[in-house]
């Protein structure tokens, strides 16, 4: 490389002057090299300098190797090290990696496999690293790592989740079933400043009205028959927390006003008591129905509906956002692999594809169950359309199972960011279209005008890397 910020930083100690030298002549063509003569002479580098990797002998006078890893790492944890000695032994060498060391080397070195070795400690390093940013940022950002997408309407409601979620808004989440209304609501809450009080939830159209009243507001002894003691309501469990209503549409017009009652005055009575309950609650509503529609039709309070509606947030669709598909399977696929402590390298772009090409009615609860299923039943190590349920590859026109043998069964892998799997998927469903772009964004249930945008983004950073080489 050319660039000379682009090459890792190395820095070698050893007490051998003529060890030293020589591997600073074999490693300065790949890498900027650092040499000290002795442990403290390390330290004191690391402390003012940016090192990608220690090279270090075990024995040396005063501090030896293995103090100077344990205390470089304490120091800088993503410090990758490694072990040189000319007197080698298990014990040692299992001692060095319980320190913390990448490998563990004998002198003489050979050159040859420690070239090799710095490169794949580096790539590791930088998946690692890779991998921390990305669980940093679902969690810095949605506050839940379920909830995945990159789709512009997706990024829209991430914003609109992370500006709500520090105030004390109630909250509306609109969206068909299956989108992930509470995970929203367990975001909204992890990312509040209640996020150490409790979550409530309360799904209402499971309840009649009777025992929904109760179970919101609580009751008194005697209230009615089985009433054998007091018992808080859900209000009272959340005080201090949120308190999520999930089908909030299906709640009767009794239940509404004293709902309304509750955000207007923040008390209430339980049920068979006169004695006020006041609580500091976050109020999140969800709904599958559109809800101004059903205050339009007379079948939900107006006055309740602008209490709820202060800020809204709505789900869109599967089938709006099925960009975002490629990436949701790799992220089932490593959750149920987990869970399942099944072995599935990730999953053929062909299969990606017929995914994409399915309106998934259920949402991204539907995906997650098929995703589920084709792991638990998939008798390869990875998943192909022959894994894909039949009522999918039946309705998806000209979805003929795969023999799993084709040449479009490139692997998605299970651990690949969106980035890579959204590219890898693109460009195999042109190779598998003959070139054909417009059919190749049929494929994959995208607009043309976003596989034309896709491509010159790609060229673009493909230029871009060029310069800078």
């Amino acid at each position: 490389m050319n660039n000379t910020s682009k090459r890792p930083r190395i820095l070698i100690v050893d007490d051998d002057k003529n060890t030293r030298d020589g591997l600073q002549r074999a490693l300065r063509r790949s890498c900027e090299v650092l040499t000290a003569e002795s442990g403290d002479r390390a330290l004191a580098i690391l402390g003012t300098e940016e090192v990608d990797i220690l090279l270090s002998d075990v024995r040396m006078p005063g501090m030896d190797g293995l103090t100077l890893l344990q205390r470089a790492r304490a120091r800088h944890p993503e410090l990758v090290s490694i072990l040189l000695t000319a007197y080698g032994n298990v014990e040692l060498a299992v001692e060095a990696m319980k320190a913390g060391a990448y490998d563990f080397l004998m002198k003489p070195v050979n050159l040859d496999h420690l070239d090799m070795l710095l490169q794949r400690a580096l790539r590791s390093r930088d998946i690692e690293s890779e991998n921390q940013q990305l669980r940093e940022q679902l969690d810095d950002k949605f506050g839940l790592e379920s909830l995945v997408g990159s789709a512009p309407v997706m990024q829209e409601m991430f914003d609109m989740i992370r500006q709500a979620s520090p105030t004390q808004a109630t909250v509306l989440v609109q969206g068909e079933s299956g989108t992930g209304k509470e995970l929203v609501a367990h975001a909204i809450h992890r990312l509040s400043t209640r996020a150490k009080g409790p979550f409530i939830a309360v799904h209402c159209a499971a309840l009649s009205d009777t025992l929904l009243e109760s179970e919101l507001f609580g009751h008194e002894k005697g209230a009615f028959t089985g009433a054998a003691a007091r018992r808080k309501g859900r209000f009272e469990l959340a005080d201090g927390g949120t308190l999520f209503l999930d089908e909030i549409s299906e709640i009767s017009p009794a239940v509404q006003v004293k709902l309304l009652r509750v955000l207007e005055e923040r008390c209430f009575e339980r049920v068979g008591g006169d004695t006020p309950v006041e609580v500091d609650i976050r109020l999140i509503a969800a709904t599958n129905r559109n809800l101004r529609a059903w205050v339009d039709e007379g079948k939900f309070r107006e006055d309740l509906f602008f209490r709820l509606d202060v800020v809204n947030i709505t789900l869109p669709p599967l089938r709006d956002r099925l960009d975002d598909i490629p990436v949701l399977c790799s992220h089932f696929i490593r959750e149920f692999t987990e869970k399942n402590n099944r072995t599935i390298e990730g999953i053929t772009c062909d299969a990606v594809a017929q995914l994409a090409a399915y309106r998934w009615p259920g949402n991204v609860r539907e995906l997650r169950n098929t995703i589920e299923k084709m792991v638990v039943l998939s008798r390869g190590d990875r998943l192909t359309t022959r894994d894909i349920p039949p009522n999918i590859r039946q309705e998806v026109k000209g979805s003929a199972p795969s023999d799993g043998h084709s040449s479009a069964t490139t692997v998605l892998p299970s651990s690949a960011s969106l980035a890579d799997t959204e590219r890898a998927m693109i460009f195999k469903a042109i190779e598998q279209q003959g070139g054909n772009r417009t059919k190749a964004a049929e494929v994959l249930g995208i607009s043309r005008r976003t596989l034309h945008r896709k491509l010159n983004q790609y060229q673009a950073e493909e230029k871009g890397e060029t310069n800078h080489d």
